[in-house]
């Protein structure tokens, strides 16, 4: 006599053995369908990403030329940087100056953070190509507001970027006041250059200005003469 299948047997329930691969099919749709819904959501945030514009009304506003502010465009200017542009440029600096500028700050792989810096030595005095200069050797930052007080001090650019090139480099360089104080003692331009491109430090500088105030308290008012080297 024929056995009879067992009730928990693969032949008593034939559709039991699809249950199983049924099963494994739909939760593969589920995991698909959730990483489509990701890549959809990635997909629209990049999308919006592209589709944001900077806005560069404020470069117009300030008097920019179509052209440079096509320039800007293609060097990525985001907001924050039109901002500080605009300033620069509502300061005077020139298109060709403010496109330099940003081209700069790619070049070292960083964001354009300096336009107020630059507006203020622009309306103290300092030339566009003394600013130029101090951007390139990254002297715009901190450092502006030492290069301002010296322009105001009466300092010359020449003097102003000698100082700034030292100080890029990480060498000894008397203060902006100092160097005041020494001209305000009677040394000349050529001397103060001589003093800043021979290494003088800030403290030497200031033992100087502490000897002739020692000279002058002694005899009166005496003009600083630089003792030459035979």
């Amino acid at each position: 006599m024929e056995s009879m299948p067992s009730p928990s047997s693969p032949e008593a329930h034939p559709w039991g053995q699809l249950r199983r691969p049924e099963a494994a099919w739909r939760r593969g749709a589920r995991a698909a369908v959730l990483f489509a819904g990701l890549g959809v959501v990635a997909l629209f945030a990049t999308g919006c990403q592209r589709l944001h514009h900077t806005d560069t009304r404020p470069l117009d506003q300030a008097g920019m030329w179509f052209a440079s502010i096509e320039e800007l465009r293609k060097l990525g200017v985001t907001d924050a940087e039109v901002t500080q542009l605009s300033r620069a440029r509502q300061a005077g600096m020139s298109d060709r100056a403010c496109v330099e500028l940003l081209r700069m700050a790619r070049g070292r792989k960083q964001p354009f953070s300096s336009g107020d810096a630059a507006a203020g030595l622009l309306q103290v005095g300092v030339s566009e190509s003394t600013v130029l200069e101090l951007a390139r050797l990254n002297q715009l930052g901190l450092w502006s507001g030492e290069s301002q007080a010296m322009h105001m001090a009466g300092l010359s650019d020449r003097i102003l970027l000698a100082a700034a090139r030292r100080h890029a480099a990480g060498q000894d360089v008397p203060s902006g006041s100092a160097l005041a104080k020494l001209r305000d003692a009677g040394m000349t331009e050529t001397e103060l250059l001589a003093l800043i491109d021979g290494g003088t430090s800030d403290q030497q500088a200031q033992a100087m200005l502490e000897a002739h105030r020692r000279t002058v308290s002694r005899t009166g008012f005496v003009r600083y003469h630089r003792r030459r080297r035979r």
